[in-house]
């Protein structure tokens, strides 16, 4: 096959976003510290990026080195299967951030890790059942007419993934404006008490819903342009709107690091010292 620059720049932003990932999952998973919820939700984020990109690598080896069908099938699994747990880590991470503001004196509690673990198995368990799907049968291998914009994922089959990411993305842009809500409130009343200046309050404010802003933002023009196009397009469709809408999909998992993982301070400080450590010891 003619090499494609459009599976040249996925394969490169496929590295990147393994390499990225890996060193976070390295970091929660390998420090007895980040055992809380939280991390664990990140921890899972991460894991789920770390696999789309090792996806997005496979993709291009089966497509120009080892071309078959059952590597096609394998490839659009595991990119499946990845790409839902990370879009299902993400509303974990909202529900998980929501349930903290709303019960900030039970979050720590033991239901807390039970709650958390139940998140995970449900979403790796439902991310796993779609990633199947494709190499059990629900393939358009044996009938090109039904495929998508994605072979050889059916259009039924894009279009169940299209509407779940809506809903997932209706039910975080709920909850972030919950807590945006509460922010607001406890800010407030916190400016109240403390005897704060209005304009101080405004800051605190303003900050919080920027954040949100970033975090649901962020999240939509990635993701929507391609959810569109599953919901619209069809085999015939060109290439060409696949390739340039699922690019900024693929460059969600090249962000979340950045968003969820890097900006937390207590990551930071071991990767502080790891960084620290590795430079003294070369020195």
């Amino acid at each position: 096959l003619a090499l494609n620059p459009w599976d040249v720049v996925l394969c490169v932003s496929g590295t990147i976003i393994s390499c990225e990932n890996a060193i976070v999952v390295v970091v929660i998973f390998y420090s007895p510290a980040f055992r809380a919820p939280m991390f664990l939700l990140i921890g899972s984020l991460a894991t789920a990026d770390l696999l789309a990109g090792l996806g997005l690598i496979l993709h291009f080896a089966f497509v120009y080195f080892l071309p078959s069908e059952a590597g096609s099938l394998l490839t659009v699994g595991l990119l499946v299967t990845s790409f839902t747990a990370s879009v299902s880590s993400l509303l974990a991470i909202t529900i998980d951030r929501y349930l903290s503001l709303c019960s900030a004196l039970t979050y720590y509690s033991a239901r807390t890790v039970t709650r958390t673990y139940i998140m995970l198995l449900l979403t790796w368990g439902a991310s796993i059942c779609y990633g199947l799907l494709p190499i059990m049968g629900w393939n358009c291998l044996k009938e090109p007419s039904a495929c998508s914009i994605v072979k050889p994922l059916t259009k039924n089959h894009l279009l169940i993934l299209s509407v779940s990411f809506f809903l997932v993305f209706a039910a975080m842009l709920q909850l972030y404006a919950r807590i945006c809500r509460i922010v607001c409130r406890h800010a407030h009343q916190i400016a109240i008490q403390r005897h704060f200046l209005a304009s101080s309050h405004y800051v605190t404010t303003r900050k919080g819903i920027a954040t949100l802003a970033v975090i649901l933002g962020t999240f939509a023009s990635c993701w929507l342009p391609f959810a569109l196009c599953c919901l619209l397009g069809d085999y015939s469709s060109p290439a060409l709107y696949t390739y340039a809408t699922l690019l900024p999909a693929t460059s969600n998992s090249l962000l979340n690091p950045l968003i969820y993982a890097f900006r937390n301070q207590e990551i930071q400080k071991v990767l502080w010292t790891v960084c620290c450590g590795c430079c003294s010891s070369t020195l």
